[in-house]
C-alpha cells in the first residue's frame, strides 16, 4: 500500500512524504474541524494545529495503516480544544439580530439536523460524525477514541436516543 509506504518515510524525516499524506487527508480534516467550530477561520486553525501536531508526533504512530483515523483523533481534539476556548464567548447568530428588542414574543426557529448535533456531548457528538459523516465502523471508533467496542455503541445509541426525543420535540419528526 503507498499510504503505509509513506507513512514509514515520514516517520524516519522524510517532510515531502509527509506533506503527501498530509495533503490527501487535508480536505477531510478541514471538514471535521468545521464540523465542530462551525466558522472557516477557527476550521483554517485546527486544520494547521493538526498539521503542525501530527508532524511532530509522526513517530507515535505504531500502525501506519490507520494513519487517518490518528489524523481525525487529532483533529476531534484540536477541534474541541477551541471549542472549549471560544465557549468563553458569547456570539449572537446575525440571523437572529432582526429579534433584538422584542419582549416575550413567541418566535419560532427553525432547527436544523446541525443544531442538534450540537446540543450533544462531546463524546457523542465526536460518535455520530464518525460513523455517519466518515462512515467509520465501530471497531474503528473504539480505536480511534481509544474506547472499548461496547462503549462505543452505546455511546452512539444514547446519542442517537437523544437526537430522537430532540426532534420530536421540534415537531420534526412525526410517530
Amino acid at each position: 500500500m503507498p499510504i503505509i509506504g509513506l507513512v514509514k518515510k515520514a516517520q524516519k524525516g522524510n517532510d515531502k512524504a509527509f506533506l503527501k499524506l498530509f495533503q490527501q487527508y487535508e480536505e477531510d480534516i478541514y471538514r471535521m474541524a468545521y464540523v465542530y467550530v462551525k466558522n472557516k477561520e477557527d476550521a483554517l486553525d485546527v486544520t494547521q494545529e493538526v498539521a503542525y501536531q501530527s508532524f511532530k508526533k509522526i513517530n507515535t504512530l505504531k500502525k501506519p495503516e490507520y494513519f487517518k483515523t490518528w489524523l481525525m483523533r487529532i483533529t476531534m481534539n484540536c477541534a474541541t480544544n477551541v471549542v472549549r476556548k471560544n465557549k468563553k464567548v458569547v456570539q449572537l447568530k446575525p440571523e437572529y439580530e432582526e429579534f433584538l428588542g422584542t419582549k416575550n414574543e413567541d418566535i419560532s426557529f427553525s432547527i436544523s439536523l446541525q443544531d442538534l448535533i450540537d446540543g450533544l456531548d462531546g463524546d457523542e457528538k465526536g460518535i455520530v460524525l464518525l460513523r455517519f459523516y466518515h462512515n467509520h465502523t465501530f471497531k474503528e471508533i473504539s480505536e480511534i477514541l481509544e474506547i472499548p467496542l461496547g462503549t462505543a455503541k452505546s455511546i452512539l445509541y444514547r446519542a442517537l436516543d437523544k437526537l430522537r426525543k430532540q426532534f420530536k420535540e421540534v415537531d420534526i419528526c412525526e410517530q
